[in-house]
């Protein structure tokens, strides 16, 4: 498969269930059917889940005699780690704004308060 033909990384986290197979499979490598018990879906649906995972790069397949392990594989998200930097920066900006404004009015209102 060329890197052109693989699935987006931002498509693969887009599905809940993606986003929490990530999370239960970084703690610890799980095989399919441990995987499978941990959802109320079925075993093909997460197998197709694990497919996606695994064309994007988030997932690799271990095979440990005629069991198959996922492991994640977090590099691939550091393309959207990339593309939020920009967005928590500039929220980080205005919450900074509103912080100073919010910090003024009450100071205002303490020395109003202080005058009566």
């Amino acid at each position: 498969m060329t890197v052109a033909a693989r699935r987006d990384v931002f498509q693969a986290i887009a599905d809940p269930t993606r986003r929490n197979i990530i999370g239960l499979i970084a703690k610890k490598p799980m095989n399919l059917n441990s995987i499978a018990g941990e959802f109320d879906i079925s075993r093909p649906a997460i197998s197709q889940h694990i497919k996606i995972l695994t064309e994007c790069g988030l997932v690799i397949i271990r095979q440990e005699g005629r069991e198959r392990y996922c492991e994640v594989q977090l590099e691939p998200l550091g393309a959207v780690a990339d593309w939020l930097e920009p967005l928590r920066e500039l929220w980080e900006h205005r919450f900074g704004k509103l912080d100073h404004l919010l910090g003024n009015m009450h100071a205002s209102y303490k020395n109003k308060k202080k005058k009566k």
